[in-house]
């Protein structure tokens, strides 16, 4: 009996030492939110910028980005996006850029004080290869670049997405929805067109309706002014390219000049130009040519800025569609440019053909099954003629600025309309989203 208290007592020691004996733990790794970046894309150059505004931290990331998302063989090219971060569980607001990207603070992510991602088209900007393979200049690609970045962002941030976009941008906002409706919760293009055919004739209709008629009298006379007085702003021209160093050999100050007359009226109403500012018969030759050059640049047509929105003209030409000129106001006065188009100013040697079937899709889609977007447009943009208008079944809120321009945004619109596009997003966000007004 002894004998089996001793064997006893000794293996209830034994477990009290075992019992009381320290375990190691593996130490737990808490990454940095850098360190989470980087292993969310471990082939990214990824660089902490200065945090601006409401964000608590930036970084710069440049992806290996795959040319073609269905062909990991064909190579990568360097993508640019601008990661500005307040809180994981904060929403987080895409900006899908129509061009280059520059870093800024976007209207929605002050509106949600949330996280924002900002991205570069491919092929503009920083993210623009040596050498554009045009064949890889898609929206169906481009689209998938905003899809992948998404996916893998969504396993760090655990927010509501918002997408947003101006112009091209916002037309690329409308593309995306479209392609993968359930990326983000709510989409706010702003003055976002959907342009029907290559040189979409909606466009000259709206600006032979908007404003008044003494005001497109005006446009027309000043259109003429200036080429009936072509050498002496030919002259202009010239000083104005020597002083500022800009070169016209792709597109000569001749065909310069009667391209920016030909543009006027479109950018006089995108812009929001004032009558009243307009020049009249007793204008110099200098201030007649410094009209046209604030309103459409006379730099527009330089050859940098030509090789810098190739990429622009391609797109539009083969998938976007644009817009064309009317010449009839000066028809009698043009020397060089008798057909205008747009076309002159995409890639040469190469096929551009346009096919209408992409944006078609996206706008029947926007207009028929588009809930939860918000559209954002001003009166007299001239592109406000190509916009589409959401059936009325479809859960979209479309806001029209009386009078407003391509600049429009929701700080314009009054405070009872500023209050329906927030009670709007409020719907649409959720009540447990803030949503803070836009400061005066």
């Amino acid at each position: 009996m002894k004998l089996y208290r001793s064997i006893f007592f000794i293996v209830a020691l034994s477990l009290s030492v075992v019992s009381c004996k320290t375990i190691q733990l593996e130490p737990v790794e808490i990454l940095t939110f850098k360190q989470q970046l980087e292993q969310l894309f471990p082939d990214a150059e990824i660089t902490k910028m200065e945090a601006k505004d409401h964000f608590t931290k930036a970084y710069q990331l440049v992806l290996n980005e795959p040319l073609d998302h269905k062909n990991p063989e064909a190579g990568t090219f360097k993508h640019y996006v601008y990661l500005s971060h307040v809180d994981e569980e904060l929403p987080v607001v895409l900006v899908t850029e129509g061009y280059n990207a520059r870093p800024q603070t976007y209207e929605m992510s002050k509106i949600l004080k949330g996280n924002q991602v900002q991205v570069e088209y491919r092929f503009y900007g920083k993210s623009r290869p040596d050498s554009i393979p045009w064949q890889y200049l898609t929206n169906d690609q481009a689209v998938e670049d905003y899809h992948q970045l998404v996916t893998k962002l969504r396993r760090l941030y655990t927010g509501k997405w918002v997408s947003t976009g101006i112009s091209k941008g916002g037309e690329t906002v409308l593309i995306y929805k479209s392609k993968y409706p359930w990326d983000v919760r709510v989409a706010v293009p702003y003055v976002a067109p959907l342009i029907q055919g290559q040189e979409d004739p909606r466009t000259e209709a709206h600006i032979k309706t908007i404003g008044s008629d003494a005001c497109r009298t005006k446009i027309e006379k000043y259109q003429r002014l200036i080429l009936e007085n072509r050498d002496a702003v030919l002259a202009e021209i010239s000083s104005y390219a020597t002083l500022k160093n800009m070169s016209f050999t792709e597109v000569s100050i001749e065909e310069a000049l009667e391209y920016a007359v030909l543009e006027f009226p479109f950018s006089f109403w995108q812009w929001g130009g004032k009558c009243e500012d307009i020049p009249t018969k007793s204008a110099s030759a200098k201030e007649l040519f410094d009209y046209v050059n604030s309103i459409v640049g006379i730099g527009f047509y330089n050859d940098k800025t030509y090789e810098d929105l190739l990429p622009s003209y391609y797109q539009h030409m083969t998938e976007l569609g644009y817009y064309g000129f009317d010449t009839t106001p000066v028809k009698d006065l043009i020397k060089v440019v008798h057909k205008p188009t747009n076309l002159r100013f995409a890639p040469k040697n190469m096929e551009v053909a346009y096919s209408p079937e992409f944006i078609n899709e996206v706008r029947d889609f926007a207009e028929n099954k588009g809930k939860q977007i918000l559209y954002i447009y001003g009166e007299y943009d001239t592109w406000g003629a190509c916009a589409p208008s959401p059936k009325p079944h479809v859960d979209a809120l479309k806001m029209v600025l009386k009078e407003g321009s391509h600049k429009t945004r929701i700080e314009d619109f009054s405070k009872e309309d500023q209050q329906l596009i927030y009670d709007k997003l409020q719907k649409w966000m959720g009540y447990s989203t803030t949503i803070y007004p836009l400061e005066d």
